[in-house]
């Protein structure tokens, strides 16, 4: 009987198919942040310099300090009133359920977080009395990635946690199509006021099984929103954005947001600064509908919380050419 190969490639393979992949700078650069790419989207991946491969392959810049580089790019640390809990605003509070993801985005802000990958069972009990006490409107399961977790532990958590809305914010509908089965929609559709938040950069993340997925909790009623991070090299297009927008909305997917990208240590590469996200912005405000606009934030590390980019340049006497 022939083995069943893994979801997530491994770095033997990697290395094999990817000649110019140097297992020097895998091997350091995994010891800093997972390196984690999954089959599903491997098959996406044209090369490791495309938009999808940048994404989700190593690269030597990871390895050296850069300008800018901060430890806690959005200020979460000093807001932390419980080891996997984030409260910026009374109204609500964010959750890591999970340091896992199915692939690990080599620009991602939180890939500085140390410490176990799951919160032990006494701490997932904690964390939903701290919730629930606190009488927060809505709940934002974040990691890591909540789709990452077994049912039985989203279950428990969508059916314990008792805000009026819960926001699942994940990226594995886009990476790992298959965790969306009718068993996860029939799960999320038990309870009310559950929104899915998914994380889609490029078009040509849009896979035939990634759409299949997406119109799966669509069709089943689930508000389905999506955040894109702007990234030198990816989608730092007009063009690029303005398909990628209007593809999502084609699926009835609401482009959300539209990140500026956070200065974690290691993502340099990926910085666009200030005044050129506005530029690409500006034009693309004038060629898509509303519906079809995200707004476009930035996340200061002060731990205030999303504004708009607009906003915090002129509040911080026009320099748009900083990249926080």
């Amino acid at each position: 009987m022939e083995k069943r190969k893994s979801k997530i490639v491994g770095k033997k393979e990697l290395l094999s198919r990817f000649p110019s992949l140097s297992q020097n700078i895998f091997d350091q650069a995994d010891q800093l942040f997972p390196v984690r790419i999954t089959r599903n989207w491997l098959a996406r991946v044209k090369s490791m310099n495309d938009p999808l491969g940048k994404q989700a392959f190593p690269h030597s810049s990871e390895l050296k300090s850069q300008d800018g580089d901060l430890s806690d790019p959005v200020g979460e640390e000093i807001l932390s009133p419980h080891p996997w809990l984030i409260q910026k605003h009374a109204d609500r509070i964010l959750f890591i359920t999970t340091r896992r993801c199915h692939l690990y985005c080599r620009y991602c802000f939180r890939r500085n977080h140390t410490g176990a990958e799951d919160p032990t069972k006494e701490e997932l009990k904690s964390a939903i009395n701290y919730i629930n006490e606190h009488k927060v409107q809505e709940c934002i399961l974040s990691g890591g990635d909540p789709l990452a977790v077994s049912h039985a532990r989203l279950s428990q958590i969508i059916g314990e946690v008792r805000t009026p809305i819960i926001r699942i914010h994940t990226r594995a509908p886009i990476t790992e199509p298959n965790v969306v089965t009718p068993r996860l929609v029939q799960l999320l559709q038990k309870r009310s006021g559950v929104w899915v938040i998914v994380h889609c950069n490029h078009p040509e993340e849009l896979s035939k099984d990634v759409r299949n997925g997406l119109r799966l909790l669509i069709q089943a009623g689930i508000p389905v929103l999506n955040q894109a991070v702007l990234l030198k090299g990816v989608n730092d297009s007009v063009d690029v954005l303005r398909r990628l927008f209007q593809e999502l909305v084609q699926l009835q997917v609401f482009p959300y947001y539209l990140h500026h990208t956070d200065s974690a240590a290691g993502n340099g590469e990926f910085r666009v600064s200030l005044e050129r996200g506005l530029s690409i912005y500006r034009e693309l405000s004038k060629i898509v509908s509303g519906i079809a606009l995200p707004k476009y934030v930035i996340d200061p590390p002060d731990g205030s919380g999303k504004i708009d980019v607009a906003t915090y340049v002129r509040n911080n006497h026009g320099k748009a050419s900083r990249n926080p």
